[in-house]
């Protein structure tokens, strides 16, 4: 990358923060648990974790040919917008996490499942392909970009920091759709715990992620504007 080690330093921290914040998001996880142990579930799971891959490739890809791999230099307009962006993306993960907050204790009135859901078992794998973008974080992928407008590919260590990003983002699916495949005895009963723990606990994951994200991206956007 073209810019001073620690600026390449602090660009990859942020993309794996981000790409770790994504990976666990909780609602489209929970969505993958319904997608893999269906009916050809295997098959419609690397559908899913594929359309989630790609989906995330291309927003890198679009944000480095829209740069013309070439970062704004800091302290002039386009890098001032970038930040200004990311705080932007991180002022609403802080607000949906206090939303959360405040929303914690009050009777929920019950929600139906998708309609999707209804036909899991005759989905097709091209639906998968099709439903995992829709159902990404896309508060935290626009984080995410605005970071990658940030990079310049020069060397190989620049494109593997791309890379890693995309893959960390989708590790979680990758991993149960891996594990699926050597384990399938044992993938219905961990799913079935993992869904039930996320179930009482989606508030608080959403609540930590979000907030801690939310305030990395305003604090470090505020000091790089300052500094």
């Amino acid at each position: 990358m073209s810019e001073p080690q620690g600026g390449a330093a602090m660009l990859v921290l942020n993309l794996v923060l981000i790409g770790v914040a994504v990976a666990l998001d909780p609602l489209p996880l929970t969505a993958f648990m319904v997608v893999l142990p269906s009916k050809g579930g295997l098959r419609k799971g690397a559908a899913y974790v594929f359309g989630w891959l790609v989906s995330l490739a291309i927003v890198v890809t679009l944000t480095v040919l829209a740069t013309g791999n070439s970062p704004p230099r800091p302290n002039t307009a386009p890098s001032l917008a970038a930040l200004a962006v990311k705080i932007a993306l991180g002022t609403v993960l802080v607000v949906i996490a206090l939303r959360r907050i405040r929303a914690r204790g009050r009777p929920k009135p019950p929600k139906k499942p998708p309609k999707w859901q209804e036909h899991v078992d005759n989905m097709s794998p091209w639906f998968a392909l099709g439903l995992a973008p829709t159902l990404q974080p896309w508060v935290m992928i626009g984080a995410g970009a605005a970071t990658v407008v940030e990079a310049k590919l020069s060397s190989w260590e620049s494109f593997l920091a791309l890379f890693l990003f995309c893959v960390l983002g989708s590790s979680s699916y990758l991993t149960m759709e891996i594990y699926a495949v050597f384990r399938p005895d044992r993938t219905r009963q961990i799913l079935t715990a993992i869904r039930t723990w996320i179930d009482t606990h989606t508030d608080q994951v959403i609540i930590v992620g979000s907030l801690l994200l939310g305030l990395w991206l305003i604090a470090n956007s505020i000091y790089l504007i300052v500094a």
